[in-house]
């Protein structure tokens, strides 16, 4: 008996379907995917660097799906702390030390650093510029802000890595920050992410201080200049650390350690050496790993 030709063609597209699954499920098409959930710095989603690492991981990862929650560091920090990420990636030394002291995270891998940058209007009202010391330029914006009106600066103020950072070189400058800084009408509060506060600040022709990323992302839309971009007071370290399994039940351990892996992995770090180069004309990252970390 002959089949005629329209069970023929179903046979053949049933054929194809079946070798089309059958490869499917040998790439692990059919695996279970598992949920890395990361917790991290707004710094890191603007820059753009996320986007960029996670389809490079989890194309050798099919199986994990990586999915970034971003906010300040502080912030970052309460998601994980609450359950909430299976780990971090965030910026302030002293909070993730603490964070592994009180049993949160199980240890720190330092993967890449760059500078915070201070940066303001082209025409330095303050007059910082050719200052080398974070500190002093702070106290220079703090006396002229009292005194003139068209010196401001705007501030994260968001518990963030950043907002630690300029709390930090206030406090350097010996100035009452309750008392002579916050409050002040030079002083503006945006309770915002780094991109935001860069654009805030640039429409308000404010100081602020930003991460060398971001602004550098960023430098095609707004007009502010770099005045202070090295020294130990604007140094900036990135660190990833998994939370304790053994401190929050059900944390994803394993993925968040081979997320780690490959933020260190000799792909990883060229990834991150090489990020921003052909867009920015610069390196918007030093990769870290297998160097000591600078301090």
């Amino acid at each position: 008996m002959k089949m005629n030709n329209k069970l023929i063609a179903a046979i053949i597209v049933i054929i194809i379907a079946m070798i089309a699954v059958g490869a499917y499920a040998m790439n692990g098409g059919f695996q279970d995917k598992q949920v890395l959930r990361v917790s991290t710095t707004t710094s890191l989603e603007d820059t753009g660097l996320l986007d960029s690492v996670e389809a490079a991981f989890e194309k050798e990862h099919p199986n994990i799906d990586v999915q970034f929650v971003s906010a300040g560091t502080g912030i970052a920090l309460k998601y994980a702390e609450k359950g909430d990420a299976d780990m971090v990636i965030v910026h302030d030394k002293k909070k993730e030390q603490q964070f592994i002291e009180d049993g949160y995270g199980t240890k720190r891998y330092p993967f890449a650093y760059n500078y915070f940058y201070i940066v303001g209007p082209a025409n330095d009202p303050a007059k910082i510029k050719g200052m080398t010391n974070a500190t002093e330029a702070f106290k220079k914006i703090m006396q002229t802000g009292e005194s003139n009106s068209s010196v401001k600066f705007v501030s994260r103020g968001d518990n963030s890595g950043t907002n630690s950072r300029e709390l930090k070189i206030w406090n350097n400058t010996k100035a009452n920050y309750n008392s002579s800084i916050n409050g002040s009408s030079w002083y503006i509060e945006t309770g915002k992410g780094m991109g935001d506060t860069l654009t805030i600040a640039n429409e308000k022709s404010a100081y602020t201080l930003s991460d060398s990323g971001t602004y550098l992302a960023f430098k095609g839309n707004i007009t502010l200049v770099p005045y202070l971009t090295t020294g130990k007071d604007l140094l900036n370290v990135y660190s990833a650390i998994p939370v304790n399994p053994e401190k929050i039940k059900g944390t994803n351990y394993n993925a968040s350690m081979e997320f780690v892996n490959f933020l260190l992995s000799t792909e990883g770090q060229q990834l991150i050496g090489n990020y921003g180069k052909e867009k920015y004309g610069q390196p918007l990252f030093i990769p870290l790993y297998g160097k000591s970390e600078p301090t």
